[in-house]
């Protein structure tokens, strides 16, 4: 695992984007083609802007997604689906190759045997991803299994992720919060050959610290990322306050 320390989330975003989308060119160079895994939520807002910006030939990528609730319009505001759409996707020169969304309204137990079913045909390049407050990725709380193979998986949401769900703004009360999601499994996300983590602000330092600098543990989801030699964390000055190595901010 390595480690970005960027002066603002407006850098972070940036680099994290530019390192990401070396990654997908050169999937495409070498294969023709690139699988790739994207992440929601207010830490991937510049890095999807910028992503977006970068010079990719879009239409030879096939595009998974982390996580979604369960029984969760895809019209309502918290929507990854809608996010993706609204922030990435209706943004970019051309259509993607495919974009395979995930479906929780109705039947999730169904929708993760067919995702699964699609995500091993489709070894994942690059995946984009996140660290919760409570240490998530993707959904997977703590304690996290990291041993089940499945690609995805139905997961119950603790209170902490539900509380950041609700501090960032996508649900009025903690009652509409869902408590249950479909999430891609831990060792799902570690089977992608680059991972791009992209954590900023204060409010995800402590979590920041324990997942880089304490020792790997379920309690810990993201410190499961110390095991991953093509995984980059990029954190701005806030969200990197508390690691004791006190890194200088990168140039």
């Amino acid at each position: 695992m390595n480690m970005c320390v960027c002066s603002t989330k407006q850098e972070l975003g940036e680099k994290a984007a530019r390192a990401g989308a070396d990654a997908i060119r050169q999937a495409i160079r070498s294969k023709g083609s690139a699988n790739v895994i994207l992440a929601t939520g207010a830490s991937q807002f510049e890095m999807l802007k910028a992503l977006g910006q970068e010079d990719v030939a879009w239409d030879k990528v096939v595009f998974f997604h982390l996580d979604e609730y369960i029984g969760l319009s895809i019209h309502h505001p918290a929507s990854f689906r809608l996010y993706l759409w609204q922030r990435f996707f209706r943004k970019l020169p051309v259509p993607v190759r495919a974009f395979h969304q995930i479906d929780a309204e109705k039947n999730p137990g169904a929708e993760c045997e067919r995702l699964s079913r699609l995500i091993r045909r489709h070894p994942v390049d690059v995946a984009f991803i996140g660290i919760g407050e409570n240490g998530h990725i993707a959904f997977n709380d703590p304690p996290a299994d990291f041993k089940i193979t499945k690609p995805y998986i139905v997961v119950r949401l603790d209170e902490a992720c539900r509380r950041q769900q609700l501090g960032e703004g996508w649900f009025k009360s903690l009652r509409e919060v869902p408590k249950r999601a479909v999430s891609m499994s831990v060792r799902q996300i570690m089977r992608s050959k680059t991972i791009i983590c992209s954590v900023p602000d204060k409010r995800k330092a402590r979590a920041v610290q324990a997942c880089l600098e304490e020792p790997v543990t379920p309690q810990t989801p993201g410190s499961i990322l110390q095991r991953h030699n093509q995984a980059t964390v990029y954190l701005d000055r806030h969200s990197a306050s508390q690691l004791r190595s006190s890194p200088t901010a990168s140039r």
